[in-house]
């Protein structure tokens, strides 16, 4: 459902109203609230977009590398660093697009640190041209979801200790200062309000309950027709279970202890173990999934409900239930958290494969093991210096 509406972009006959024709979307997350899905989606459409008037530009899935030049934010540990010219070229990505409409996504948008960084990125997307729209979810749900994926990117600290320092030692910065840049959803909206004004600005509720509810709702603004955009398998994308998290954190404590090249991180963990674990092993019913303890579920849930006592007030177009930001939902691990053998073995296996595909090409979850097992194989034997 819709609610508090501006006056002047109401839905017709119960139906979301679409954006004005040649209007430029600007879609910035934040992370986990179906970022990945729809950006798959979009891609997956690209070639079919054009026909209803609706352009994708970005040459990726994903254009992360320019979000993060754009917003001035550090890459993924061990990553190369984003220059200007990632942020340029999807520039002209988009101007290319020329009168029709278009449409980019990336989650890293919502590091915008200030209204400045968020006003000038505005003005160089396009203007009075770009609408921005915005994804939300409640932060119980938002919250394992979100460590997992600071422990892929190296955290040490484990999930209740986290938790502690998010919510209840002020001034919630350390040890991920990004989390509430990107999750205080309130100052998030706000700071994006003051760029493009009130009128320009959407926020979507995301109900979990509606599977598809997300990529209609971006059919519904982009003037598509129904069932275009639909959600493209992704298993590298799944959440991280307990045990699988936990095996991780302790390599991350290893890993910073001796001092290693944060590029073998990057190349050999996060872009080896990690995706090719996901798309070996899909979590079974016995996997112990990461659970938020009470205290920090009823803390979630009172933000959420401020925040959205806030969004209420600031007059921009709500598509969806701001009450399900206030949603809590206590998990507590159930079950014997333990790495199997099998998930051991993948990981190890995906980081070997990493080191012996050559930098820059296709990432070790997108290459056949045989090709795999044959590279590596051909690596070891030159080494060896057998002929």
């Amino acid at each position: 459902m819709e609610t508090d509406c501006t006056s002047h972009d109401l839905p017709v006959n119960g139906a979301i109203a679409p954006l004005p024709a040649g209007t430029r979307l600007l879609h910035i997350g934040p992370h986990k609230t179906g970022t990945t899905a729809v950006q798959g989606a979009l891609f997956a459409a690209k070639e079919a977009m054009p026909a209803y008037g609706v352009e994708f530009p970005a040459h990726s899935r994903h254009p992360m590398e320019a979000a993060l030049a754009a917003c001035a934010r550090p890459p993924m540990m061990g990553d190369p660093v984003p220059t200007g010219r990632h942020w340029t070229r999807l520039l002209e990505q988009v101007g290319a697009t020329g009168e029709r409409t278009s449409v980019v996504s990336s989650e890293f948008f919502a590091d915008a640190g200030d209204e400045a960084t968020a006003a000038r990125i505005v003005e160089q997307i396009g203007g009075d041209r770009v609408h921005v729209l915005v994804t939300l979810r409640p932060l119980a749900k938002i919250m394992p979801s979100q460590w997992q994926q600071y422990v892929q990117n190296g955290l040490r600290m484990g999930y209740e200790e986290w938790l502690e320092h998010m919510l209840r030692k002020a001034p919630y910065e350390k040890p991920t200062p990004s989390f509430w840049r990107r999750h205080r959803h309130d100052r998030l909206v706000e700071r994006w309000m003051r760029a493009v004004g009130p009128e320009r600005l959407t926020v979507v509720v995301v109900d979990d309950r509606d599977r598809d509810g997300l990529m209609r709702t971006f059919e519904a603004l982009l003037g598509l027709p129904g069932n275009l955009l639909r959600p493209v398998p992704d298993t590298a994308n799944r959440s991280l279970t307990l045990a699988e998290t936990e095996m991780l954190r302790n390599l991350n404590q290893q890993f910073r202890g001796n001092d290693l090249p944060e590029e073998l991180y990057s190349r050999l963990v996060r872009n080896g173990a990690v995706p090719h674990m996901k798309n070996a092993c899909p979590p079974s019913p016995r996997d112990v999934k990461i659970g938020t303890p009470m205290w920090a579920a009823e803390a979630a849930a009172a933000i959420g409900a401020e925040m959205a006592g806030r969004m209420r007030g600031m007059g921009v177009r709500v598509l969806g239930d701001l009450r399900l930001l206030s949603v809590m939902t206590e998990s507590s691990p159930r079950g014997e958290v333990r790495i199997s053998p099998e998930v051991a073995a993948h990981a190890l296996y995906g980081a070997l494969a990493a080191a012996a595909v050559p930098a820059g090409s296709r990432t070790v979850h997108k290459t056949p093991s045989r090709e795999l097992v044959k590279v590596l194989g051909h690596r070891c034997l030159r080494r060896l210096g057998w002929r």
